[in-house]
């Protein structure tokens, strides 16, 4: 171990065992999956991040040795812990550059958004100088100046090649291509299975990955328009279950998104229609569902009883309002004559 410290030293390291783990240390091929927990903090112990409280879900950090992680002393420090360890790694400047990045995407994770999100069609790099606001005060911070950052890692599982199912994340790009669909499949199963919430995940998940892909390519391109064109039909079975779970203000981003690339995509206008009528718009409900009927005059019937299921609405939240108005009215005629006589 102290071959293993001396080398961190030199490199710009510190290790400071909290915990020792159990076991023999492993050797780490590439491929090796490890789980852990990890702490986040400046040097002066304000933390930034912290995967047991991020996003409320307590969930580890995996990363599969080899697969060129954007920070690379992760992978460097984690080859030097047990099972069940737990050790603190104080990091030199030149090995957080990029911890702004991969803390914008684990973030974006833990809150179920897009990894990418917040991320400029650039290089790692070149986005740490740009100067542009990640959404997060204390990434900006550090993204301007950065600094020695201290993580703290609790050493959970170490798997070796072969001894587990790779995931999508962990793919390589043909991989991941051929797994789309499977995946795709799964989030329909479970979506007519009635589980909306694992559903919306899967899809979520395969969104998340094509995006990743798509990155990769100059917007307009072939190839992006191709994955673009994938990822279409899995967003609008998100926007179904986003709709299902009352979350409308997403659906309507999201149709719009594609409204704005896909002018005659009815099923887009069909799905921000009833988003719109949900949160009560009803004048772009009425537009949007007029334009479905324009673009597939077949659905009429379907949007008749989609403006009529509106209108009952609207009624009865007018009925509603007028029957506390009144209530409210006889409240102050009540207050009124009481004064008067007092």
């Amino acid at each position: 171990m102290e071959e293993i410290d001396t080398k961190l030293r030199a490199d710009g390291v510190q290790k400071k065992v909290i915990s020792p783990g159990k076991g023999e240390l492993s050797t780490f091929p590439n491929g090796t999956k490890v789980k852990f927990h990890y702490r986040t903090s400046l040097c002066d112990g304000i933390v930034l991040d912290d995967s047991r409280t991020m996003g409320g879900l307590s969930k580890p950090m995996e990363l599969i040795l080899g697969k060129k992680f954007k920070l690379p002393v992760w992978e460097q420090v984690v080859t030097t812990m047990r099972e069940g360890e737990i050790a603190e790694f104080t990091c030199d400047v030149k090995h957080t550059a990029l911890y702004p990045l991969v803390s914008l995407s684990l973030r974006n994770i833990s809150h179920g958004k897009d990894p990418l999100e917040g991320q400029r069609h650039c290089c790692g790099i070149a986005q740490v100088h740009s100067h542009h606001s990640m959404g997060h005060p204390d990434l900006d911070k550090l993204q301007v100046n950065p600094q020695p950052l201290v993580f703290t890692l609790e050493m959970l599982e170490i798997l070796p090649p072969g001894s587990y199912q790779l995931e999508i994340w962990a793919m390589t790009d043909e991989e991941k291509l051929q797994v789309i669909p499977q995946i795709h499949e799964e989030g329909n199963a479970l979506f007519k299975s009635g589980d909306i919430s694992a559903a919306s995940e899967k899809y979520y998940n395969a969104i998340a990955c094509l995006k990743n892909l798509q990155m990769k390519e100059r917007p307009g391109d072939d190839h992006w328009i191709k994955l673009d064109l994938m990822i279409t039909p899995l967003l609008l079975n998100y926007c179904q279950c986003k709709h299902l779970l009352g979350q409308y203000y997403e659906v309507l981003d999201h149709c719009s998104s594609i409204i704005n690339k896909y002018d005659d995509n009815v099923k887009a206008y069909f799905k921000r229609g009833k988003a719109h009528a949900a949160v009560w718009n009803e004048a772009e409900a009425r537009a949007d569902f007029a334009k479905v009927i324009e673009l597939e005059p077949s659905l009429e019937t379907s949007i008749a009883k989609e403006l009529r299921t509106m209108e009952d609405r609207i009624r009865e939240k007018q009925k509603e309002e007028k029957g506390r108005y009144k209530n409210l009215f006889n409240y102050n005629s009540k207050v009124s004559a009481t004064a008067s006589t007092g």
